[in-house]
């Protein structure tokens, strides 16, 4: 298309930049390197006619471009549908068990802008910044592009909290758009995810900024230590608890023994049933509990509730029918935030059953902080 977009202004945090020129002065040197992506659907590359178009893997290429020396790994740990909540539960096995040295985080579309997803996000950004590695950490920024709506605010109080460079494409692609000089239908089929030329224009905004850091990599800069949580920050030390790491009092539910092979296997080590009055109990510690179903766009599918601590006045039901109809959903409930600390017991039972119901229950994990 060629389209000229104003990639300098989508940089809008600079941060500290240690990390990322040392990054650079490693690879320069021909270091053995891992990138590593962490996010939503725009990461996993959804829409893009192939993975090699997504900008995830643009900016990979951008990396083995520019460091011929180096051979780099690539993890992408992107999964459609799915927050920062879950992203901080899941980050030790999709991101940091593969000892990254540059991490992008991106969750600004599937978060909501609201103190909740500030500090949920805050916990991934700590779990990340924090690691022993010390991987150097970049943060974008998407936005709908029909209304240029995302969780940004909040998130680039994170950002701007423990100084990490962030990358938008709120005041590069989507105010072109906005102008009129993009039609973003050419861009995105569905005012959210992009298509391979949307990709493409996410690359460049972020290569941009990787191409003045580079321009700077041998410029001094002090490291920057990790302040104090802004938030309560009751989420950084999220676990999940599947079928592999917990027994759990089952009546009715059974164990997935299906083997996960990728990071897109979300339906993976989990427990289903089928017939009402199925249960399955679950003893926990922590202040925050949330539980992992899967949505089905295969009517009829059956219905549960969660019940926490025998508190049925506050029951959560968890309805497996999905209104949408791009695929199943990776859903995630909320049961307790900022309750009490301590064990807690969790009940999951199924409530309502048919008789041709399209799919069974399907409980991916309960997500403990």
């Amino acid at each position: 298309m060629g389209y000229e977009i104003r990639a300098e202004e989508g940089w809008v945090n600079r941060g500290n930049l240690y990390r990322m020129k040392e990054l650079m002065r490693r690879a320069e040197k021909g270091d053995r390197m891992t990138l590593a992506f962490l996010g939503g659907s725009i990461t996993q590359g959804a829409v893009s006619s192939q993975y090699t178009n997504c900008y995830a893997y643009l900016v990979y290429d951008w990396f083995v471009r520019r460091f011929p020396k180096t051979a780099f790994t690539y993890v992408n740990a992107g999964v459609g549908g799915t927050t920062s909540q879950f992203g901080v539960a899941r980050v030790e096995e999709d991101v940091l068990a593969f000892k990254p040295d540059f991490v992008i985080i991106e969750f600004s579309v599937n978060d909501e802008n609201t103190d909740f997803y500030r500090e949920t996000y805050e916990g991934l950004v700590r779990n990340v910044y924090g690691n022993v590695f010390e991987p150097a950490v970049l943060l974008v920024h998407n936005m709908f592009y029909d209304t240029g709506a995302s969780a940004e605010e909040k998130h680039r109080e994170i950002g701007t909290h423990y100084h990490l460079p962030g990358v938008s494409m709120k005041p590069s692609i989507y105010a072109q758009t906005e102008a009129g000089v993009i039609d973003r239908r050419e861009l995105t089929p569905d005012n959210l995810h992009p298509n391979s030329e949307g990709h493409a224009l996410l690359a460049e905004v972020i290569t941009d900024c990787l191409d003045r850091i580079y321009m700077q990599r041998h410029e001094a800069e002090e490291p920057f230590s990790m302040p104090e949580p802004l938030t309560e920050n009751a989420y950084q030390a999220a676990r999940r608890f599947r079928n592999d790491n917990s027994v759990p009092v089952c009546e009715g539910f059974t164990a997935d023994g299906a083997p996960k092979k990728y990071v897109t296997d979300i339906f993976r080590r989990g427990w289903t049933a089928s017939e009402q009055g199925a249960k399955i109990c679950f003893e926990v510690e922590g202040t925050e509990i949330a539980v992992q179903y899967r949505k089905s766009v295969k009517h009829p599918a059956p219905v549960a509730v969660a019940v926490v601590d025998g508190d049925e006045e506050r029951a959560v039901t968890l309805d497996a029918n999905f209104e949408e109809t791009w695929g199943d959903s990776l859903h995630i409930d909320t049961l307790a935030h900022h309750t009490a600390s301590g064990v807690h017991k969790v009940e999951i039972r199924l409530t309502q059953t048919h008789e041709n119901d399209a799919v069974p229950f399907y409980l991916v994990s309960v997500i403990t902080a």
